[in-house]
Protein backbone atom coordinates (compact mmCIF):
# COMPACT_ATOMS: atom_id res chain seq x y z
CA UNK A 1 0.00 0.00 0.00
CA UNK A 2 1.16 3.56 -0.13
CA UNK A 3 2.79 5.59 2.60
CA UNK A 4 -0.81 7.71 2.93
CA UNK A 5 0.88 9.33 6.27
CA UNK A 6 3.64 10.24 3.84
CA UNK A 7 1.15 11.83 1.34
CA UNK A 8 -0.89 13.37 4.08
CA UNK A 9 2.55 15.49 5.60
CA UNK A 10 3.60 16.37 2.23
CA UNK A 11 0.04 18.01 1.67
CA UNK A 12 0.12 19.89 4.47
CA UNK A 13 -2.38 18.09 6.35
CA UNK A 14 -0.88 16.35 9.39
CA UNK A 15 -0.80 18.11 12.60
CA UNK A 16 -0.59 15.38 15.92
CA UNK A 17 -0.32 11.58 15.49
CA UNK A 18 -0.24 8.96 18.79
CA UNK A 19 2.09 6.25 18.24
CA UNK A 20 3.06 7.28 14.94
CA UNK A 21 5.72 4.48 14.02
CA UNK A 22 2.95 1.48 15.00
CA UNK A 23 0.54 3.71 12.61
CA UNK A 24 2.79 3.86 9.86
CA UNK A 25 3.53 0.04 9.84
CA UNK A 26 -0.25 -0.60 10.23
CA UNK A 27 -1.23 1.86 7.50
CA UNK A 28 1.06 -0.47 5.07
CA UNK A 29 0.22 -3.59 6.22
CA UNK A 30 -3.49 -3.48 5.92
CA UNK A 31 -6.76 -2.08 5.45
CA UNK A 32 -7.29 -0.12 8.36
CA UNK A 33 -11.36 1.21 9.28
CA UNK A 34 -11.27 4.53 10.22
CA UNK A 35 -13.79 7.31 11.71
CA UNK A 36 -14.82 10.77 11.88
CA UNK A 37 -17.17 12.16 13.68
CA UNK A 38 -19.46 15.08 12.76
CA UNK A 39 -21.76 16.71 15.29
CA UNK A 40 -25.50 17.52 13.88
CA UNK A 41 -25.27 21.11 15.51
CA UNK A 42 -27.16 22.80 11.89
CA UNK A 43 -28.39 21.25 9.26
CA UNK A 44 -25.45 21.31 7.08
CA UNK A 45 -21.98 20.73 7.23
CA UNK A 46 -19.05 23.91 6.70
CA UNK A 47 -16.14 24.07 5.21
CA UNK A 48 -13.98 23.11 8.13
CA UNK A 49 -16.08 19.68 7.66
CA UNK A 50 -14.74 19.57 4.30
CA UNK A 51 -10.77 19.44 5.62
CA UNK A 52 -11.72 15.96 7.16
CA UNK A 53 -13.90 14.67 4.69
CA UNK A 54 -10.38 15.87 2.14
CA UNK A 55 -8.53 13.33 4.81
CA UNK A 56 -10.94 10.68 4.92
CA UNK A 57 -11.10 11.00 0.93
CA UNK A 58 -7.80 10.41 0.42
CA UNK A 59 -7.24 7.51 3.18
CA UNK A 60 -9.98 5.83 1.31
CA UNK A 61 -8.18 5.85 -2.19
CA UNK A 62 -4.99 4.83 -0.40
CA UNK A 63 -7.49 1.52 0.27
CA UNK A 64 -9.13 2.17 4.03
CA UNK A 65 -12.48 2.08 5.05
CA UNK A 66 -14.24 5.46 6.05
CA UNK A 67 -16.92 5.41 8.95
CA UNK A 68 -18.71 8.26 9.31
CA UNK A 69 -20.61 8.61 12.65
CA UNK A 70 -22.84 10.86 13.21
CA UNK A 71 -23.29 11.97 16.29
CA UNK A 72 -26.70 12.34 17.08
CA UNK A 73 -26.60 11.37 20.29
CA UNK A 74 -23.17 13.27 21.63
CA UNK A 75 -24.77 16.25 19.68
CA UNK A 76 -27.36 16.19 22.29
CA UNK A 77 -24.91 17.94 24.70
CA UNK A 78 -22.68 19.60 22.84
CA UNK A 79 -18.97 19.56 22.37
CA UNK A 80 -17.17 22.62 24.53
CA UNK A 81 -13.85 22.53 22.68
CA UNK A 82 -13.52 25.94 21.10
CA UNK A 83 -16.37 27.11 23.53
CA UNK A 84 -16.43 29.70 26.23
CA UNK A 85 -19.99 29.24 26.40
CA UNK A 86 -22.57 26.40 26.89
CA UNK A 87 -23.73 25.60 23.36
CA UNK A 88 -27.50 25.17 22.43
CA UNK A 89 -29.56 22.70 23.19
CA UNK A 90 -31.42 21.08 20.72
CA UNK A 91 -34.74 18.79 20.36
CA UNK A 92 -34.42 15.16 19.02
CA UNK A 93 -36.61 16.52 16.25
CA UNK A 94 -33.78 19.06 15.05
CA UNK A 95 -30.99 16.46 15.26
CA UNK A 96 -32.83 13.53 13.47
CA UNK A 97 -33.60 16.35 10.99
CA UNK A 98 -29.63 17.78 10.96
CA UNK A 99 -28.32 14.55 10.34
CA UNK A 100 -30.85 13.23 7.66
CA UNK A 101 -29.36 16.39 5.58
CA UNK A 102 -25.58 15.63 6.56
CA UNK A 103 -25.62 12.36 6.18
CA UNK A 104 -26.81 13.66 1.97
CA UNK A 105 -23.39 15.74 1.80
CA UNK A 106 -21.33 13.13 3.31
CA UNK A 107 -22.02 10.68 0.71
CA UNK A 108 -20.68 12.59 -1.94
CA UNK A 109 -17.29 12.72 -0.88
CA UNK A 110 -16.59 9.12 0.06
CA UNK A 111 -17.55 6.03 -1.76
CA UNK A 112 -20.44 3.83 -0.63
CA UNK A 113 -19.19 1.07 -3.34
CA UNK A 114 -16.31 -1.04 -3.44
CA UNK A 115 -14.03 -3.52 -1.02
CA UNK A 116 -13.47 -0.47 1.12
CA UNK A 117 -16.86 1.00 1.25
CA UNK A 118 -17.56 4.20 3.35
CA UNK A 119 -20.53 3.51 6.28
CA UNK A 120 -22.31 5.85 7.98
CA UNK A 121 -23.75 5.18 11.66
CA UNK A 122 -25.33 7.41 14.15
CA UNK A 123 -23.74 6.99 17.95
CA UNK A 124 -27.50 7.77 18.88
CA UNK A 125 -28.10 4.09 18.46
CA UNK A 126 -25.70 2.74 21.33
CA UNK A 127 -26.01 6.49 23.59
CA UNK A 128 -29.39 7.10 24.20
CA UNK A 129 -29.99 3.74 25.95
CA UNK A 130 -27.04 2.97 28.09
CA UNK A 131 -27.54 2.71 31.44
CA UNK A 132 -25.65 5.65 33.58
CA UNK A 133 -24.56 3.43 36.44
CA UNK A 134 -23.02 0.81 34.43
CA UNK A 135 -21.68 3.72 32.43
CA UNK A 136 -20.13 5.37 34.81
CA UNK A 137 -18.68 2.08 36.71
CA UNK A 138 -17.25 0.54 33.41
CA UNK A 139 -16.46 4.07 31.84
CA UNK A 140 -15.80 6.68 34.05
CA UNK A 141 -14.00 5.01 36.01
CA UNK A 142 -11.15 5.13 33.65
CA UNK A 143 -10.87 8.88 33.44
CA UNK A 144 -9.86 11.23 36.37
CA UNK A 145 -11.32 14.40 36.86
CA UNK A 146 -7.82 15.86 37.38
CA UNK A 147 -6.67 14.95 33.76
CA UNK A 148 -10.03 16.28 32.14
CA UNK A 149 -9.87 20.14 33.33
CA UNK A 150 -6.19 20.07 32.83
CA UNK A 151 -7.20 19.99 28.77
CA UNK A 152 -7.55 23.14 26.81
CA UNK A 153 -11.04 22.01 25.62
CA UNK A 154 -12.03 22.28 29.53
CA UNK A 155 -9.66 25.17 31.00
CA UNK A 156 -11.15 27.39 28.38
CA UNK A 157 -15.10 26.85 30.21
CA UNK A 158 -13.91 26.72 33.75
CA UNK A 159 -14.01 30.59 34.15
CA UNK A 160 -17.20 30.90 32.30
CA UNK A 161 -18.97 27.47 34.05
CA UNK A 162 -17.83 24.45 33.00
CA UNK A 163 -21.19 21.81 34.02
CA UNK A 164 -20.86 18.67 34.68
CA UNK A 165 -23.25 17.84 31.40
CA UNK A 166 -20.41 19.30 29.39
CA UNK A 167 -18.02 16.97 30.97
CA UNK A 168 -19.69 14.12 30.21
CA UNK A 169 -18.83 14.63 26.57
CA UNK A 170 -15.42 13.75 26.76
CA UNK A 171 -16.61 10.14 27.85
CA UNK A 172 -19.44 9.64 25.28
CA UNK A 173 -16.87 10.55 22.81
CA UNK A 174 -14.34 8.41 24.07
CA UNK A 175 -16.81 5.60 24.45
CA UNK A 176 -18.12 5.83 20.55
CA UNK A 177 -14.00 5.11 19.70
CA UNK A 178 -14.76 1.85 21.78
CA UNK A 179 -17.76 1.14 20.54
CA UNK A 180 -16.76 1.50 17.04
CA UNK A 181 -13.53 -0.33 17.83
CA UNK A 182 -15.22 -3.32 19.24
CA UNK A 183 -18.09 -3.58 16.55
CA UNK A 184 -16.71 -1.99 13.32
CA UNK A 185 -12.48 -3.80 13.87
CA UNK A 186 -12.32 0.37 14.14
CA UNK A 187 -8.33 1.07 15.24
CA UNK A 188 -7.90 4.97 13.91
CA UNK A 189 -10.29 8.15 14.89
CA UNK A 190 -9.02 11.30 12.94
CA UNK A 191 -10.38 15.17 13.32
CA UNK A 192 -9.54 18.47 14.14
CA UNK A 193 -6.45 19.56 15.99
CA UNK A 194 -9.16 21.18 17.90
CA UNK A 195 -10.38 17.52 19.02
CA UNK A 196 -6.91 16.29 20.11
CA UNK A 197 -8.30 15.89 23.60
CA UNK A 198 -11.17 14.10 22.73
CA UNK A 199 -9.32 11.68 20.80
CA UNK A 200 -6.70 11.05 23.10
CA UNK A 201 -9.43 9.94 25.45
CA UNK A 202 -10.53 7.02 23.25
CA UNK A 203 -7.38 6.04 22.21
CA UNK A 204 -6.65 5.97 25.77
CA UNK A 205 -9.81 4.50 27.32
CA UNK A 206 -9.61 1.43 24.45
CA UNK A 207 -5.52 0.39 25.04
CA UNK A 208 -6.65 0.60 29.56
CA UNK A 209 -9.53 -2.02 28.74
CA UNK A 210 -7.06 -4.32 27.34
CA UNK A 211 -6.27 -3.71 23.73
CA UNK A 212 -3.07 -1.90 21.71
CA UNK A 213 -4.85 -1.12 18.55
CA UNK A 214 -6.33 2.31 19.39
CA UNK A 215 -4.44 5.57 17.20
CA UNK A 216 -5.24 9.17 16.62
CA UNK A 217 -4.65 11.29 14.26
CA UNK A 218 -5.81 15.02 13.89
CA UNK A 219 -5.23 17.21 10.67
CA UNK A 220 -4.52 21.40 10.78
CA UNK A 221 -7.50 23.23 11.33
CA UNK A 222 -7.99 25.66 8.17
CA UNK A 223 -6.65 29.29 9.12
CA UNK A 224 -5.78 32.23 7.79
CA UNK A 225 -2.21 33.62 7.66
CA UNK A 226 -2.63 35.47 10.95
CA UNK A 227 -4.20 32.47 12.76
CA UNK A 228 -8.07 33.25 12.52
CA UNK A 229 -10.65 30.26 11.27
CA UNK A 230 -10.90 30.86 7.43
CA UNK A 231 -14.53 30.07 6.09
CA UNK A 232 -16.24 33.16 8.08
CA UNK A 233 -17.98 35.61 5.37
CA UNK A 234 -20.51 38.36 6.78
CA UNK A 235 -23.24 35.79 7.25
CA UNK A 236 -21.33 33.56 9.28
CA UNK A 237 -19.77 30.33 8.28
CA UNK A 238 -19.15 29.61 4.89
CA UNK A 239 -21.72 26.02 4.67
CA UNK A 240 -21.49 23.30 2.20
CA UNK A 241 -25.57 23.98 1.26
CA UNK A 242 -26.11 25.88 -1.28
CA UNK A 243 -29.31 27.32 -0.15
CA UNK A 244 -27.39 28.54 3.13
CA UNK A 245 -24.42 29.50 1.02
CA UNK A 246 -24.58 29.68 -2.72
CA UNK A 247 -22.18 28.23 -4.86
CA UNK A 248 -21.30 32.35 -6.28
CA UNK A 249 -20.48 32.89 -2.69
CA UNK A 250 -18.47 30.22 -2.56
CA UNK A 251 -16.34 30.86 -5.50
CA UNK A 252 -15.59 34.27 -4.20
CA UNK A 253 -14.56 33.45 -1.03
CA UNK A 254 -11.89 31.12 -2.48
CA UNK A 255 -11.19 33.83 -5.30
CA UNK A 256 -10.10 36.65 -3.00
CA UNK A 257 -8.49 34.77 -0.34
CA UNK A 258 -4.98 36.33 0.38
CA UNK A 259 -1.78 35.77 -1.36
CA UNK A 260 0.12 33.85 1.54
CA UNK A 261 -2.94 31.34 1.67
CA UNK A 262 -2.80 29.94 -2.25
CA UNK A 263 -0.78 26.88 -1.30
CA UNK A 264 -2.86 25.82 1.74
CA UNK A 265 -5.92 26.21 0.35
CA UNK A 266 -4.96 24.51 -2.95
CA UNK A 267 -2.88 21.75 -0.86
CA UNK A 268 -5.58 20.75 1.27
CA UNK A 269 -8.75 21.56 -0.58
CA UNK A 270 -8.22 19.89 -3.78
CA UNK A 271 -6.89 17.13 -5.75
CA UNK A 272 -4.27 18.42 -7.80
CA UNK A 273 -0.81 16.98 -8.38
CA UNK A 274 1.52 18.41 -5.90
CA UNK A 275 3.67 19.62 -8.96
CA UNK A 276 1.01 21.54 -10.27
CA UNK A 277 0.02 23.19 -6.41
CA UNK A 278 3.78 24.22 -6.33
CA UNK A 279 3.63 25.74 -9.80
CA UNK A 280 0.91 27.63 -9.13
CA UNK A 281 1.78 29.28 -5.72
CA UNK A 282 5.30 30.23 -6.85
CA UNK A 283 3.16 32.46 -9.02
CA UNK A 284 3.86 36.11 -7.71
CA UNK A 285 1.67 39.90 -8.08
CA UNK A 286 -0.77 39.68 -10.33
CA UNK A 287 -0.35 36.38 -11.77
CA UNK A 288 -1.11 34.59 -8.08
CA UNK A 289 -4.73 35.73 -9.50
CA UNK A 290 -4.80 32.85 -11.78
CA UNK A 291 -3.94 30.23 -9.35
CA UNK A 292 -6.80 31.69 -6.73
CA UNK A 293 -9.05 31.63 -9.92
CA UNK A 294 -8.00 27.67 -10.35
CA UNK A 295 -8.80 27.34 -6.58
CA UNK A 296 -12.32 28.71 -6.45
CA UNK A 297 -12.59 26.71 -9.45
CA UNK A 298 -11.75 23.22 -8.03
CA UNK A 299 -13.18 23.50 -4.36
CA UNK A 300 -16.34 24.98 -6.12
CA UNK A 301 -16.55 22.02 -8.37
CA UNK A 302 -15.90 19.73 -5.41
CA UNK A 303 -18.82 20.54 -3.29
CA UNK A 304 -21.25 21.76 -5.74
CA UNK A 305 -20.24 19.95 -9.08
CA UNK A 306 -18.74 20.83 -12.17
CA UNK A 307 -22.04 22.83 -13.46
CA UNK A 308 -22.59 24.79 -10.72
CA UNK A 309 -18.38 26.01 -10.16
CA UNK A 310 -18.82 26.81 -14.28
CA UNK A 311 -21.60 29.32 -13.64
CA UNK A 312 -20.24 30.96 -10.31
CA UNK A 313 -16.62 31.55 -12.86
CA UNK A 314 -19.04 32.95 -15.79
CA UNK A 315 -20.46 35.40 -13.12
CA UNK A 316 -17.11 36.75 -11.44
CA UNK A 317 -15.93 37.10 -15.13
CA UNK A 318 -19.08 39.04 -16.35
CA UNK A 319 -18.70 41.07 -13.19
CA UNK A 320 -15.14 41.77 -13.21
CA UNK A 321 -15.04 42.66 -17.03
CA UNK A 322 -14.04 39.66 -18.50
CA UNK A 323 -17.48 38.82 -20.54
CA UNK A 324 -19.68 35.94 -18.71
CA UNK A 325 -23.14 35.33 -18.10
CA UNK A 326 -24.89 37.15 -14.66
CA UNK A 327 -27.90 35.11 -14.63
CA UNK A 328 -26.57 32.93 -12.02
CA UNK A 329 -25.11 35.55 -9.97
CA UNK A 330 -27.40 35.67 -6.30
CA UNK A 331 -30.76 37.27 -7.06
CA UNK A 332 -33.74 38.44 -5.46
CA UNK A 333 -37.02 39.12 -7.23
CA UNK A 334 -38.71 42.08 -5.25
CA UNK A 335 -42.64 42.03 -5.40
CA UNK A 336 -41.99 45.76 -4.95
CA UNK A 337 -39.14 47.54 -7.11
CA UNK A 338 -40.29 51.28 -4.98
CA UNK A 339 -38.13 50.41 -1.81
CA UNK A 340 -35.58 51.82 -0.11
CA UNK A 341 -31.94 51.02 -0.44
CA UNK A 342 -32.00 50.04 3.46
CA UNK A 343 -34.35 47.07 2.92
CA UNK A 344 -33.05 46.18 -0.70
CA UNK A 345 -29.95 45.86 1.42
CA UNK A 346 -31.28 43.93 4.47
CA UNK A 347 -33.70 41.73 2.39
CA UNK A 348 -30.70 40.77 0.10
CA UNK A 349 -28.46 39.65 3.72
CA UNK A 350 -26.07 42.08 1.71
CA UNK A 351 -26.16 43.99 5.00
CA UNK A 352 -27.10 42.16 7.94
CA UNK A 353 -29.53 45.37 9.66
CA UNK A 354 -30.36 48.89 8.86
CA UNK A 355 -28.26 50.33 10.95
CA UNK A 356 -24.73 48.09 9.50
CA UNK A 357 -26.25 49.24 5.86
CA UNK A 358 -26.57 53.00 6.32
CA UNK A 359 -22.99 52.79 8.04
CA UNK A 360 -21.87 51.10 5.03
CA UNK A 361 -23.28 54.00 2.67
CA UNK A 362 -21.84 56.53 5.08
CA UNK A 363 -18.69 55.02 4.53
CA UNK A 364 -19.28 54.60 0.64
CA UNK A 365 -19.82 51.41 0.91
CA UNK A 366 -22.85 50.66 -1.29
CA UNK A 367 -23.49 51.00 -5.41
CA UNK A 368 -26.48 50.71 -7.32
CA UNK A 369 -25.84 49.98 -11.29
CA UNK A 370 -22.25 50.91 -10.25
CA UNK A 371 -23.19 54.20 -9.19
CA UNK A 372 -22.11 55.25 -5.32
CA UNK A 373 -25.11 55.73 -3.21
CA UNK A 374 -24.45 58.26 -0.89
CA UNK A 375 -28.15 58.89 0.62
CA UNK A 376 -29.03 56.86 2.95
CA UNK A 377 -33.18 57.84 2.21
CA UNK A 378 -31.87 56.52 -0.91
CA UNK A 379 -35.39 55.19 -2.97
CA UNK A 380 -35.40 52.77 -6.23
CA UNK A 381 -37.64 53.24 -8.51
CA UNK A 382 -38.30 52.06 -12.39
CA UNK A 383 -35.75 54.02 -13.31
CA UNK A 384 -32.76 51.90 -11.75
CA UNK A 385 -34.09 48.69 -13.49
CA UNK A 386 -34.19 49.87 -17.10
CA UNK A 387 -32.71 46.04 -18.00
CA UNK A 388 -35.38 44.63 -16.16
CA UNK A 389 -32.81 44.34 -12.88
CA UNK A 390 -30.59 46.43 -11.17
CA UNK A 391 -27.20 45.28 -9.14
CA UNK A 392 -26.26 46.10 -5.97
CA UNK A 393 -22.76 45.84 -4.87
CA UNK A 394 -20.92 46.00 -1.27
CA UNK A 395 -17.63 46.84 -1.39
CA UNK A 396 -16.18 45.83 -4.80
CA UNK A 397 -16.00 42.18 -4.07
CA UNK A 398 -19.81 41.31 -3.11
CA UNK A 399 -22.99 41.82 -5.63
CA UNK A 400 -26.67 40.92 -5.83
CA UNK A 401 -29.40 41.00 -8.20
CA UNK A 402 -32.48 42.71 -8.01
CA UNK A 403 -35.43 41.57 -10.50
CA UNK A 404 -38.83 43.34 -10.70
Amino acid sequence: MTDIIKELEDRGYIEQLTHEKEMRELFQKESVSFYIGIDPTANSMHIGHFVALMVASRLQKAGHRPIILMGGGTAAIGDPSGRTDMRQMLTREQLDANVEAIKRQAERFVSFEGENAAIIVNNKDWLLDLNYINFMRDIGSKFTVARMISQECYKNRLETGLTFFEMGYLLLQSYDFLYLHDNYNCKIQIGGNDQWSNILGGVELIRKIGTEDSYGLTFKLLTTADGKKMGKTAKGALWLNPEKTSPYEFYQYWRNIGDTEVRKVLSLLTFLPDEEVDRLSSLKDEQINEAKKVAAYEITKLIHGEEEAIKAKEVAEALFGNGGNIDNMPTTKLEDTNISILDALVLTEVAPSKGQAKTLIAQGGIALNDVKIEDISYKLTDEDFKEGYAILRKGKKVYHKLEK
